[in-house]
Formats: C-alpha cells, structure tokens, sequence
C-alpha cells in the first residue's frame, strides 16, 4: 500500500467512526465527503482493510441500496448483521429494512 492510500484510508476511518449507533452510512457517501465521489471502491478497500482496528465500526458501511456488501470480510457468516441488529438495524435477506431511517449523511472534510 502506498503512503497516499494509507493516508486516504486514515480520513475513510476517522468518519467511519463518526457514524452514530444504529446508524449506517454507504462507501459512495463517505467517497463525496471525502471530495472524491468516484472512489467508492477504494473505500470498500479502506474498509476491507479496517478489520484490525477495533476502533473502526465498518458494519455500520454499506453499498447505496442498504445491502450488506461487505459482510463476507467479517469472521463469521452473519457477524455483520448481527452487530447491525444488535444496534437496532433491521436486516431482512442482507439488505437493511427502512434503509433511509438509518442513514448517516457525513459532513463533507475540509
């Protein structure tokens, strides 16, 4: 990984952990609030990569329709889903139940 990915993976992280409880955001909004609206996918990888870092809910990501994309990189079959409803997050058939009731827009960083 190069030092500008790591960089930009640090910013990804540090508004993944501003996503309130209960509350989801998906890799497109936080790709805008970043000032890069055409690097959802590198936010994936961010998140991909955050697996190590406790401090950092990458549960509470998801793609723009509320589906659990990244659910196969958490240990466990359902562990993103159920940390999900463990903070109230209905999850029918891996996708989120009332998505825009749980949606967290970030601000955009300066």
């Amino acid at each position: 990984m190069t030092k500008s990915n790591d960089n930009f993976f640090e910013r990804v992280y540090e508004i993944v952990r501003q996503i309130p409880y209960g509350k989801v955001t998906s890799y497109g909004a936080i790709a805008k609030a970043l000032g890069t609206a055409r690097s959802a996918r590198m936010v994936g990888w961010a998140m991909n990569a955050s697996h190590h870092l406790e401090d950092v809910p990458a549960h509470r990501v998801v793609n723009r329709k509320g589906l659990l994309t990244g659910k196969l990189h958490f240990d466990g079959t359902h562990l993103m889903q159920q940390l999900l409803e463990n903070e109230g997050v209905e999850v029918r058939e891996n996708q989120i139940v009332n998505f825009e009731n749980h949606f967290w827009e970030p601000e955009v960083q300066k």
